[in-house]
Parts: structure tokens; sequence; C-alpha cells
């Protein structure tokens, strides 16, 4: 939601946001996981840096795809596909077999990111006031973010996978993990610099805002960014935590459903534009992943529980 109202706001500044994250947690690692460089890794950095490499193509291009007139809404929907490529990745490279249900809970979730897809591809080529040559630029741009989207989502499958064989192969090192994968990138960000950089500027000129409580007047934007910061080191350590110790159905699941929250959040208190067909679509995803992650077999013998308790007299 914060990273929502920051990106409102000044529309690209996904960099400068991921770079505040990666270093909050690079360096509280460093101390307190690393023991300032003194604890050596249980997994071999080699696999790190692979993994690295994975993770920050994945966050670098899920932010520039926001600047392809790529709609906050459609962005959540379209990563939540994560079922679909992780179950395609498994067949191609771990010749995994599924059940019929599980194909048709990917269908379900293929035909709602499609349906979400083409509609906004529709508001894109006709919400546009401009003329028939520049409406095709925004068109093409669109779908050049549609591009980069798929690249990231087929490359968050791919590193979703390796990570599941070397937890298996090294153990359960979740905290080690959370380090290194946001350590070891930030010398990319250097690349990134001047945008860092004058994002950072505009974010110093934002309006003052005085922080309750406490009473610290700051620009407001560094209050959302910081708010952002630690919120999301709570977010993302939850979830390299539910990877060592859940199954990546389950992992999935609540990854996703946090997402289908944010959705909701963003359309009514962002008042963006959603048809009842981007509902039918968000509706066609939900539901699929719940059939994916089999929560119907598990609420059934729960509810015949629960019907065969004793009544209180």
């Amino acid at each position: 939601v914060i990273f929502l109202l920051t990106c409102r706001q000044f529309p690209g500044c996904g960099n400068i946001v991921t770079f505040s994250q990666f270093l909050f947690i690079a360096v509280e690692g460093f101390i307190f996981e690393a023991n300032f460089g003194r604890k050596r890794p249980a997994i071999p950095m080699r696999y790190y840096l692979i993994m690295v490499a994975m993770f920050f193509t994945v966050s670098v291009v899920n932010n520039y795809a926001l600047n392809l007139n790529i709609a906050m809404p459609l962005h959540m929907i379209f990563r939540s596909g994560s079922l679909i490529a992780s179950m395609a990745l498994g067949i191609i490279i771990l010749k995994k077999r599924y059940s019929m249900s599980k194909y048709t809970s990917i269908a379900l979730v293929s035909v709602g990111i499609f349906t979400c897809t083409f509609m906004s591809a529709k508001q894109v080529a006709s919400d546009s006031s401009l003329n028939e040559e520049d409406g095709l630029h925004v068109f093409l741009w669109w779908l050049l973010g549609i591009a980069a989207l798929t690249f990231a989502l087929l490359m968050s499958a791919r590193m979703g996978i390796f990570q599941e064989t070397l937890y298996k192969r090294f153990g359960k090192h979740s905290k080690e993990a959370l380090f290194y994968n946001h350590a070891l990138p930030l010398p990319g960000f250097l690349l990134l610099a001047p945008n860092i950089y004058h994002h950072a500027v505009l974010f110093s000129q934002s309006e003052p805002f005085q922080i309750p409580v406490i009473g610290l007047t700051m620009p407001i934007m560094w209050f959302y960014l910081l708010m952002n910061v630690i919120t999301q080191y709570v977010c993302i350590r939850g979830v390299f935590i539910l990877t060592t110790e859940c199954t990546s159905l389950t992992v999935t699941l609540v990854v996703t459903l946090r997402k289908f929250v944010s959705l909701i959040f963003s359309i009514l208190y962002f008042r963006n534009p959603f048809t009842a067909w981007h509902w039918l679509g968000t509706a066609f995803v939900f539901v699929g992943t719940l059939m994916y992650t089999e929560v119907w077999n598990s609420l059934g013998p729960l509810l015949a529980r629960w019907r065969k308790r004793p009544k209180e007299d």
C-alpha cells in the first residue's frame, strides 16, 4: 500500500524504493546474521551469486514495467501467474507430472490473466486522447511492459526451482539466504545511480511531514520510503522463512492472497478503472489458485470434524 502511494506521486521511483529495501536488509543481515563478515555461509557463494543474479533481474524488470504504461492492478494480477510459470518450468526442468485438477486450476488462472490483460490493452488503446501515431506509440510501450512482466514471471519461477533444490541439498538457511540475496546485488545499483539520485532529490523536495508521537519533521516521501522499507522487511523475511519451513504451494498461496488483498485495496483507494471483465478475470485467478493448492481437500475433513463434534447442552 505504501509502495502504491509512493509510485503514484512519483512514477518511476521503483529503483530508489528497491535500493533502500536491499540496503536496509543487507545492513541488518551483515550485523546480525553474518556477524560483521566473520560467519562463513553454509551454502557455497557461487550458488548465491546465481540466485542473486536472478533475484536482482526480477526486481529491476518488475520496477521498470511500471514505467511502460502498466497499471498497478494489471501488474499485480500478472504476477499472480507465478503458478503457471512454476508448473511449466517444473514440467520442463524437473520432469514433474500433475493431476487433472492441477491442470484445470492452471487453465483458470491463465484465462483470468488473459482476460485482465486483454481488457487493459483495450483501455490503453481507447483511453488515449492523443493522435493515432502517438496512441500507437503508447500501445507499443504497453506491449513491451507485458513482455517485461512475462520475462520476470518466468525468471522468478526459475529462481524458485533453483532455491528449492539448494535447500534440499544444503539445508534450510532462510536468514542467510535473505542476507546474501540482498547484499550481493548492491553493486548492481551503481548502474541505476543517476535514476536513484534523481528521485532522492525529488523526495527531498516533497512537502514536510511531522511524524506523530516523536514530533520529528521530514519530507513526506522519505517518510513513505522509511515505512515501506520497514514493512517490506517484515514481509520478505516472513516469505523467506516460509520458503524453508513450508511447501512451495503454501508459500505461493500466502503470497497470492497478499497480492489479491493489495489489488482490491489499490482499486478501491486509488479508484483505478476496473470493469466487470477485470473482476471476472480476478475471480478466475483467485479460484484457480485455491484449486491448485487443494484448499478444498483440506477444508473437507475440517468441516466434517466440526459437524461431528458433540453439541453443548
